[in-house]
């Protein structure tokens, strides 16, 4: 949505009531919209005020709270900004999607039959994302149909669903999945009580090699995954004999193209050399892409696709053995509000297909600058030559801290992903690049030498022998909210003065400690982040 928030006209019969009761003459509700009617906390944290006011606060001064609360943020617009957000610098397009969402925000999404503009959008966008990913009439996949999620953990998570329900005699389900792919793969497998099977990546290639997928299927595998592209580097995992090895099994094969889906079809018609990844693909039966990526609509949208309704069907949740309604949801949620659908409509109708083909172009142009600074920056390398719209780089000189040139970059305006050793994979930086990447992309050459001078001058982290042994030796079990506070504030995390300019520290130490250790410390940290104010 837009970084300045704006109102929009909604339907007059929603409309709230506007004689709500006011506050008695010299009562803070009656505040002017800059005078704030409650005072900021006592310990000087950025905390928002009550969200429960003895009375009314005027609507001015609300946004005025807000924006004031936004200023924190990264910025999700100015092509500085490479994760998180997805920024394509259409003109106009945050006022057209404020408007649809605020236009449908409060139609529910439960009963289709009740509201059939959503089921009508609904069924707009997933026929869009049919057709962009080798589907539709006269395709290899004629019949495949789809549902509209709220981003894409939920939808592959549904994917996961669909294959396990699809399979009531396998007593212990399992899915094979590179450990390159999106944890939300690990998620799903949590949640459903399913069993991961991680398959290694190549250090050279970052791609799984087949016959290690193959090795990893059982009589109990349900699902076997695979990325176009993976997160973290941006590689398109061998799709077309994943899936002819996951079709010889009898298992189902899903395409995360979550991040990169909406995008790589415009890479291929600009002559990018993209193999096929999608519906196309014999024995791919389901793929997921993201509309909030690089379809460019407001949070969140995302689309699950199954190659024909039958494969569809056990994603489905349906319940009538109550009282009350019969329940029948095609996705997790129940109530969806009508906002994000009808953005994503908007944003889709407005760009159309000739502008995803320009923003495409944009984005690639600055995919090569970005990559190219990587390549003459002495004591960096690309992880690999990117093959959509991920650069991702390491360090090749012990001298060169990355989570330091990680904070020279953003004290130069540049946000972006450090990633943690993971085997033999070394620790990178990752940035996602989008179309609002392009205008900017000459400033980041000198910035990117500057910022490396610096981490040179400045140094590498030395963590104390005693915290590292620490770290490498402690279970996550003796981990107790209290020592984890302590180690908090010794960092310098949280607290009066909120999160600290520089991580690289903590990186570091992160970045020493086995996964399942910094899983429970970031849990706990988290933990004491997300703490109610009054």
């Amino acid at each position: 949505m837009t970084d300045d928030l704006r109102t929009a006209p909604g339907d007059p019969a929603d409309t709230a009531p506007t004689d709500l009761p006011k506050a008695p003459p010299g009562d803070p509700a009656d505040a002017a919209p800059t005078d704030l009617p409650e005072a900021a906390p006592a310990d000087g944290t950025d905390a928002a005020p009550s969200a429960l006011p003895p009375r009314g606060v005027p609507a001015e001064q609300v946004l005025a709270e807000i924006r004031a609360l936004r200023a924190a943020d990264r910025p999700t617009h100015g092509g500085r900004l490479f994760a998180y957000v997805y920024d394509p610098a259409v003109p106009g397009l945050d006022d057209l999607t404020s408007a649809a969402h605020a236009g449908s925000a409060h139609v529910n999404g439960l009963d289709p039959t009740a509201f059939p503009s959503l089921l009508a959008m609904e069924n707009a966008l997933v026929g869009a994302a049919v057709r962009l990913l080798g589907g539709g009439p006269g395709t290899a996949a004629p019949d495949a149909v789809g549902s509209v999620t709220s981003g894409g953990t939920e939808s592959l998570i549904l994917a996961v669903k669909a294959a396990r329900d699809a399979r009531p005699d396998v007593a212990e389900p399992r899915i094979v999945v590179p450990v390159s792919a999106h944890a939300a793969f690990a998620k799903a497998a949590h949640y459903l009580r399913v069993a991961l099977d991680p398959v290694p990546v190549s250090p050279r290639t970052l791609r799984p090699e087949v016959a290690d997928v193959a090795a990893a299927i059982r009589p109990e595998t349900v699902l076997v995954a695979c990325s176009a592209p993976s997160y973290a580097h941006g590689v398109l995992d061998p799709v077309e004999q994943i899936a002819a090895v996951a079709a010889r099994s009898g298992v189902r094969c899903h395409v995360d193209a979550c991040f990169g889906g909406w995008t790589l079809p415009y890479l291929r018609r600009l002559g990018l050399p993209v193999p096929r990844f999608d519906l196309s693909v014999p024995g791919v039966t389901s793929i997921s892409v993201d509309l909030h990526k690089y379809a460019y609509a407001p949070k969140g949208v995302s689309v699950l696709l199954h190659r024909d309704a039958a494969l569809r069907a056990p994603q489905y949740f349906a319940f009538a053995d109550w009282p009350g309604y019969t329940m029948i949801n095609p996705v997790i949620a129940s109530t969806r509000s009508g906002g994000p659908i009808a953005a994503a409509y908007a944003t889709l109708r407005h760009i159309g297909d000739a502008g995803y083909v320009e923003l495409a172009g944009r984005t690639v142009e600055a995919v090569r600058h970005l990559a190219a600074a990587v390549r003459g920056t002495e004591g960096l390398r690309l992880m690999a030559e990117p093959e959509s719209t991920v650069v991702c780089f390491t360090s090749t000189d012990p001298g060169l801290d990355l989570f330091v040139l990680v904070d020279e970059l953003t004290a130069r305006g540049w946000h972006t992903q450090p990633q943690m050793t993971y085997g033999e994979l070394p620790a990178s930086v990752h940035l996602t690049v989008t179309a609002s990447v392009a205008p900017k992309v000459a400033e980041f050459a000198p910035d990117l030498a500057a910022a490396v001078a610096a981490a040179r001058a400045v140094g590498p982290v030395r963590l104390p022998a005693e915290l590292l042994s620490l770290a490498a030796g402690l279970s996550p079990d003796a981990l107790t909210p209290e020592l984890v506070a302590g180690l908090a504030e010794g960092l310098g995390l949280g607290g009066a003065g909120g999160l600290p300019d520089r991580t690289a520290t903590v990186n570091t130490l992160l970045d020493a400690a086995p996964p399942a250790l910094r899983e429970r410390l970031l849990v706990e940290f988290v933990g004491l982040l997300q703490r109610p104010t009054f």
